[in-house]
């Protein structure tokens, strides 16, 4: 039995240990935006030693950017207890709209049913300020300039000719990403059809607000989010072969073109402009390199999509590589991340080509806007249009089963033996959660314990779905990080135990403390390292030994999916 002992200890300790690597850091990120501060948030929750490359001298950034947030997004931010920040901060708006034609969303089934006005450069500033909270680095004034993948590593060039090594690399450096570039992953789509100017500006003149459609069918807008505030613009241009951002007088030019005057247009805020360029990543993975954000899709902003897709992908892909980096895992769960995310992306630049045809300038356009304004004043076509916007109906596809399976996991009320919470509250630590509603039959956790929380509550009252509606309540539901449901059933479904070893790894071996009494020479078994469960070492390691576990990427767990 001891030599059985010694053999399996070795085999545990030698996945932990035995590939040490030279890495500065388990992860570097290339990008600080909102895409990358996410995902160095989900990474720092998790222990694991991340670094962000920014090249900003810090957060600033004009107003050109995303307006708002839409609600499952603002869920993702409540998964990690930190969405009162924003929307402390944000204006709350109960309508949507999908091409320019408005509906209500306040229906929806969630606690966010609403859109979040707030500008990117405050989004960015908050989740800056958390993502600092949680310690993580950000090397700024520096860009990522080049990179070679070699051996367990990632060697990563720095623009001001230094280096870092990290065991993976992840591109969240927007549309024109050098590590998509460096890494040869295409990045086929459609090249820009329409152009429109945009800016926020100070008018000496009382303005129209709201829409207006010329006489050549073009569509403009100009609004003001509160009193006091700048005003915002955004004009269709005649032309799409445009170089670089326009200046006040292009701006008071096309604004006379479209309304017969400029309203002493002066002061701006900033002036940029964007087409309906659609493009999107071939994979968002090659090897030990992944892209998440603008790296990995860029489309119009219609629907203000945008920066929510990218801080979504930033949440599922940050537990799976957490997992990966500390043994956890297999490689093969990254597979999951691009087989989830792509087709996401790629419904988000489907929806919007379909909301810039609605804005072509003709007759046969507005007769097609017309009708599906007709469409979405009829409830089911409204709610399904308004939950594919706000990414409310993302359904992952994990299988068959319970209708909650692979869609994100209402935050419902529950009661425990602790006293209320919600279910965004038990995602806090973006750890997985058992959550047993009533299942009778016992289901023996322990392989597991370290790794998934078992939270024992009652719920009262209908499950509502985006979409489908109400469901029947499951016995129990294993639920992932990014709030997405993984199984759901009775304790003594067998598919229990293989989702919980495919997504969140293999059964644990014996603690090492079982083996105190076997004959190691030179070992000593009652180390601090080797008593802790690897979770614990995580959480109490200072971030060399952090980074040293991050080598043990190999794991016996089979990836999602597989039998």
């Amino acid at each position: 039995m001891g030599g059985l002992l010694q053999i399996g200890f070795i085999a545990s300790l030698d996945r932990i240990m035995s590939v040490v690597d030279r890495a500065d850091h388990a992860v570097v990120i290339a990008g600080g935006g909102p895409t990358g501060l996410m995902l160095a948030g989900e990474l720092a929750l998790t222990g694991i030693d991340v670094l962000i490359v920014e090249r900003r001298a810090d957060q600033t950034i004009d107003g050109s950017r995303a307006g708002g947030l839409l609600p499952r997004t603002i869920e993702v931010l409540d998964q990690r207890g930190i969405a009162e920040r924003f929307i402390a901060e944000g204006l709350v708006y109960p309508a949507h709209g999908f091409g320019g034609i408005a509906f209500d969303i306040s229906d929806l089934p969630t606690r966010h049913n609403y859109v979040l006005g707030l500008w990117q450069s405050h989004f960015e500033r908050i989740l800056a300020d958390w993502v600092a909270e949680l310690g993580v680095p950000i090397m700024r004034s520096r860009e990522v300039v080049g990179y070679a993948e070699e051996g367990a590593g990632v060697d990563v060039e720095l623009s001001d000719d230094t280096s870092l090594r990290a065991a993976y690399l992840v591109g969240c450096d927007g549309g024109h990403s050098l590590v998509r570039k460096v890494a040869g992953i295409d990045f086929p789509g459609l090249d820009p059809s329409t152009s429109w100017m945009i800016a926020q500006v100070e008018m000496d003149e009382e303005p129209e607000f709201g829409f207006r459609r010329d006489g050549a069918g073009r569509q403009h807008a100009m609004n003001r989010r509160a009193p006091g505030e700048p005003i915002g613009v955004v004009l269709m241009e005649r032309h799409v072969d445009h170089t670089g951002d326009p200046s006040l007088g292009e701006l008071s030019e096309a604004l006379v073109d479209v309304y017969e005057t400029d309203f002493g247009v002066h002061s701006p805020t900033w002036i940029s402009r964007f087409t309906d360029t659609s493009r999107q990543a071939a994979s968002y993975r090659r090897g030990r390199v992944l892209l998440a954000g603008d790296a990995a899709h860029v489309h119009p902003p219609h629907g203000g999509q945008g920066m929510g897709t990218g801080v979504q992908d930033a949440v599922n892909l940050g537990w799976k590589l957490a997992q990966v980096v500390d043994g956890t895992s297999p490689e093969s769960l990254l597979d999951t991340y691009h087989s989830e995310r792509h087709p996401v992306g790629s419904r988000v630049l489907h929806n919007t080509m379909a909301q810039v045809a609605l804005g072509s300038p003709d007759e046969r356009h507005q007769a097609l806007r017309d009708t599906m304004g007709e469409l979405l004043k009829m409830d089911e076509p409204r709610r399904h249009i308004a939950a594919m916007l706000v990414a409310l109906d993302i359904h992952y596809d994990l299988g068959e089963g319970h209708p909650l399976l692979g869609r994100r996991m209402p935050d419902l009320d529950l009661r425990t033996t602790d006293g209320p919470t919600r279910v965004f509250t038990l995602l806090h630590d973006a750890r997985p959660v058992l959550l047993n509603l009533g299942a009778t039959d016992g289901f023996d956790i322990s392989p597991w314990a370290s790794r998934v929380r078992v939270v024992d509550a009652s719920h009262e009252g209908v499950w509502e779905l985006p979409v489908l509606g109400e469901v029947a309540a499951p016995a129990a539901v294993l639920i992932r990080p990014d709030g997405h449901v993984a199984w759901a059933g009775e304790f003594t479904d067998p598919a229990l135990p293989r989702a919980l070893a495919s997504w969140f790894g293999a059964a644990a071996p014996a603690r090492c403390s079982d083996w105190e009494n076997a004959d190691l020479p030179g070992v000593d078994l009652r180390h601090d390292l080797f008593l802790q469960p690897l979770e614990d070492r995580r959480a109490s390691s200072p971030p060399a030994r952090r980074r040293t576990a991050a080598k043990g990427a190999a794991s016996s767990a089979r990836p999602p999916g597989s039998a």
